[in-house]
């Protein structure tokens, strides 16, 4: 059982699991859209997702301990740097337009970790955009959906259309309605400064305002010329699977609660589109 822990602790640590979900959810648009699923996207989207994630979450620790990592971090390190790796060479495989969109998330996501801002440009010293007050969940949605739905597309060379940006502000609502049950459970860490959703209007309005979320974005399907109703239903499971975890989130939750169940359901979501709906 020690090992399981051990395993899986890496899994989740390492960015698998939420690199898995990004996957799930790209694989989702070319599913939603009828269009082919390009593997070695799929690969690039994985090992982009684990190398963002990764420098975002380890960049300061990592140059803390440069001389001495932690033991748990070490086999990370050496993860992340073979998904560095990984991600160029996929990357090799996409046209200029891709490029060019993942150039503009690559420069958020270094802007989001990396000070920039120089000494006290800015009041209480704000060096990056991870510092402003209430930016980071806005931040992270917009990431995760462009990524999701504008990369396949253009991938395909599928035209932007009224569906596709209502996907797009699906995909963006619905990350931020999973991050709710995070920000939630860092209440007793984070620092006030960051102003997230629960800091400003308490843990009770964050879980209305997450319901009021999930029913535009439900509704929103309802508009979409490309109307299956095979993927109502599976949407609107979801939306009670995730109104459930919203529901049962505080701050004292259980470790994988959030890290592993709640960044489960995109993997849930594909599974039932991959398998309903033909």
């Amino acid at each position: 059982m020690h090992v399981f822990y051990r395993i899986l602790n890496f899994y989740l640590n390492s960015s698998i699991h939420v690199a898995l979900a990004i996957v799930c959810l790209t694989s989702l648009t070319c599913l939603e859209f009828e269009i082919d699923i390009n593997s070695k996207l799929l690969w690039f989207v994985f090992f982009a997702s684990v190398t963002g994630y990764n420098f975002v979450k380890y960049f300061g620790l990592a140059k803390l301990h440069h001389r001495s990592l932690a033991t748990w971090l070490k086999p990370i390190q050496v993860f992340s740097l073979f998904s560095f790796v990984a991600m160029i060479y996929f990357g090799s495989f996409l046209n200029k337009r891709e490029l060019f969109l993942i150039a503009g998330l690559a420069l958020l996501t270094f802007l989001y970790t990396i000070p920039f801002f120089p000494k006290n440009f800015i009041k209480d010293n704000i060096k990056n955009l991870r510092a402003i007050s209430g930016l980071k969940i806005y931040i992270i949605a917009l990431v995760w959906s462009v990524t999701v739905v504008f990369l396949p597309l253009i991938n395909a060379n599928y035209p932007v259309d009224f569906d596709v940006y209502l996907s797009l502000f699906q995909k963006f609502l619905f990350v931020i309605v999973i991050m709710f049950p995070f920000e939630i459970r860092d209440l007793k860490n984070d620092s006030l400064k960051l102003l997230t959703v629960p800091q400003q209007i308490g843990i009770k309005r964050t879980k209305q305002i997450g319901v009021v979320l999930l029913v535009l974005l439900f509704l929103l399907e309802f508009f979409k010329d490309l109307f299956k109703a095979e993927a109502i239903v599976i949407l609107g499971l979801i939306c009670i699977v995730t109104l459930f975890f919203l529901k049962g989130s505080t701050i004292y939750q259980k470790k994988y609660y959030s890290a592993f169940w709640v960044e489960s359901i995109p993997v849930i979501w594909f599974g039932l589109y991959l398998i309903l709906v033909k």
